[in-house]
């Protein structure tokens, strides 16, 4: 029998990636850009590209790049363990997942309205606290939802994973990648919402019509189901008995719970843009969060601390990500070829229309998730390179993180490196090739729109 090929170690293609860079150091001329202060950040003068004494970097210093990456990243780093940590202490509460659940079951009853407000409820859940692989547990009580309704399970997933895509695309206020990418950026935090907010509502709007008519489509014509081939006939047995017996009920602290998370994420944007706090106040105000949340959920005092530390060790391949990620930018900086490396790149752009540009550094990005499908990781990888090009161009740097966010958010519904993908298609039983075909026409059309979108956004 052949071995089925496997994709390699996300770390693994890191190192390599590394490893890579070390090896370019030899080769690339080595070369700095002249910097200067501007409103408190950090911008190369244009014109002032000039080489210097080549600084390769060794085979010893290729395994140094990763703790000095851990070190130089640690201020995100930190905030991302103890975010994840906070919302670890929330799921151990169960309040999500019985307030989701209560919240479908209740829209179960009203079948028009079960699309549009299971997706606008999982997008703003992912646009504000960046969920992803936790939209895995919700798969089983929306295929049985969406199946009783007399839709296929590809409506049950779609609604689910599309909706915190589409919220993940939106990003208003997700910590994880508009936050790191504008931090890198040096531009205020969730600067630019009004703008991303728009964009959103029209991806969500369009991503709501495309599962409807699919719905409809399915519910008309079952023949015509992309699952019509596959034995789906046990989740169509499920009522409603077993549905309400998959969470605990929604009881009061829970609510409570919850509305101790709005208020939390409330006072961290009323703070950034008011007191310009930053990722340490924000890492501040999750922890008291997380704490408070434990007592209110009856968790006790350890019971609390176990749950912050066990949401921890569940962010740490996200959050370990960003080190090995930052080894490549310190292994380049190093050797003093990453001012080379844009110096080149601007100087190919430079020559495109100002609008091919833009869509060069989307589609890059695009291209980029399919190796490093976390977000938080690609932005640590990439921004160091797209910040200083979009300054020399004469791009505003908020185009840069758009870029990054576009491009990170519409892959992830596609690439097959996804782990939280790939993880809620296995729970739904769609083959990965059914999915594909599902979703290969709303993400195009996600692109054109953030596409354009950018495009807009240059020229306005």
């Amino acid at each position: 029998m052949k071995k089925q090929l496997k994709m390699p170690h996300t770390y693994l293609l890191l190192l390599f990636i590394v490893c890579f860079a070390a090896f370019m150091t030899y080769i690339i001329p080595a070369g700095e850009f002249d910097r200067k202060e501007v409103d408190n950040r950090t911008e190369v003068i244009n014109g002032s590209y000039h080489e210097v004494a080549q600084h390769p970097v060794d085979f010893i210093d290729i395994f140094r790049a990763v703790p000095n990456g851990l070190i130089e990243g640690a201020e995100i780093i930190f905030y991302i363990f103890i975010v994840g940590g906070a919302f670890g202490v929330i799921h151990r509460t169960d309040a999500i997942t019985t307030g989701v659940n209560s919240l479908m079951n209740r829209v179960g009853h009203h079948g028009k309205w079960l699309i549009p407000i299971t997706m606008t409820l999982f997008s703003v859940l992912g646009f504000s606290i960046g969920l992803s692989e936790e939209t895995i547990i919700f798969v089983p009580i929306g295929i049985a939802l969406a199946t009783a309704l007399g839709y296929d399970a590809m409506v049950g997933a779609a609604m689910i994973a599309l909706g915190a895509g589409i919220g993940f695309l939106g990003g208003m206020l997700n910590p994880f990648t508009v936050g790191i990418a504008q931090s890198i950026a040096e531009v205020p935090l969730f600067s630019g919402w009004g703008y991303r907010t728009i964009i959103y509502l029209i991806v969500l709007i369009t991503g709501i019509l495309y599962v409807m008519r699919y719905a409809n489509k399915v519910k008309k014509y079952p023949e015509k189901s992309l699952l019509h081939d596959i034995d789906v006939e046990e989740r169509r047995t499920m009522d409603d008995d077993v549905l309400d017996t998959k969470f605990d009920s929604f009881r009061k602290r829970h609510a409570v719970i919850l509305i101790i998370l709005t208020l939390t994420i409330v006072i961290n944007v009323y703070g950034i843009f008011k007191y310009g706090w930053f990722l340490t106040e924000m890492s501040a105000n999750f922890l008291i969060m997380g704490i408070i949340v434990g007592l209110v959920g009856g968790l006790g005092v350890n019971g609390t601390f176990d749950a912050l530390l066990a949401g921890m060790k569940d962010i740490l391949f996200g959050a370990m990500i960003v080190g090995f990620a930052k080894a490549i930018v310190v292994v380049l900086s190093s050797g003093k070829i990453i001012d080379t490396i844009v110096y080149y790149m601007t100087d190919f752009i430079d020559h495109l229309p100002a609008a091919f540009s833009v869509v060069a550094m989307l589609l890059t990005q695009l291209v980029l998730n399919f190796f490093i499908p976390s977000g938080s990781g690609q932005a640590m990888t990439t921004m160091p390179i797209m910040v200083p090009i979009s300054d020399l161009l004469g791009i505003n740097r908020q185009i840069a993180v758009l870029a990054f966010q576009y491009g990170d958010a519409i892959s992830n519904n596609i690439i097959p490196t996804s782990a939280s993908l790939m993880g809620l298609l296995a729970v739904a039983g769609i083959p990965y090739n059914k999915w594909l075909k599902f979703v290969w026409k709303i993400s195009l059309l996600w692109l054109v729109i953030c596409l354009t979108g950018l495009i807009i956004y240059m020229y306005v």
